[in-house]
């Protein structure tokens, strides 16, 4: 089985969803942000705040080249598809997910977290402009599962559907 890849915005349910459809299709799952903070010993954040973005994208990408071809559900964050190179790699490599959520949905769901350094001083513009600026990139995705009003179960349900 190729690797099953969920991108979106954060808040969109991607760690969520792809550890019930790991469960359910009996394999691995990877959660690329985990794994960063694991490795640095710092959270997403501290790695922003005290080595700069392009320095975690350089992890980010290794990571995610290092899981290719595992037999795994991968959890990405949610700037990884907008790189050129990582996200060629997964649309050739495995069945990509776009887990797309309105600006509202994420906004509700994120107010009061801090753990993302994108989403600092978090308003409703803001994620209105990132999600218009990644878009883009999210659409080339094999699928898009739309989550607004779904459970985590039924979002993997509709997965699962897909992969069928």
């Amino acid at each position: 089985m190729k690797n099953i890849v969920l991108t979106g915005m954060s808040g969109s349910g991607k760690s969520t969803v792809g550890a019930i459809l790991a469960v359910r299709l009996n394999s691995g799952f990877a959660d690329v942000d985990f794994l960063i903070e694991k490795q640095e010993k710092l959270s997403v954040s501290e790695i922003f705040t005290l080595k700069g973005e392009k320095y975690f994208r350089g992890i980010e990408r290794r990571t995610i080249e290092n899981l290719s071809g595992e037999n795994l559900v991968i959890s990405l964050g949610g700037g990884a598809f907008e790189d050129d190179n990582t996200r060629n790699l997964l649309l050739n490599n495995a069945n990509v997910f776009y887990l797309e959520t309105s600006a509202d949905v994420i906004f509700s769901r994120l107010i009061g977290k801090n753990d993302r350094p994108i989403l600092k001083e978090l308003t409703l513009d803001k994620i209105h402009s990132m999600l218009e600026k990644r878009e883009k990139h999210y659409k080339l995705a094999h699928y898009k599962v739309l989550t607004d009003n779904k459970s985590p179960e039924k979002i993997a349900e509709e997965i699962l559907k897909c992969l069928n």
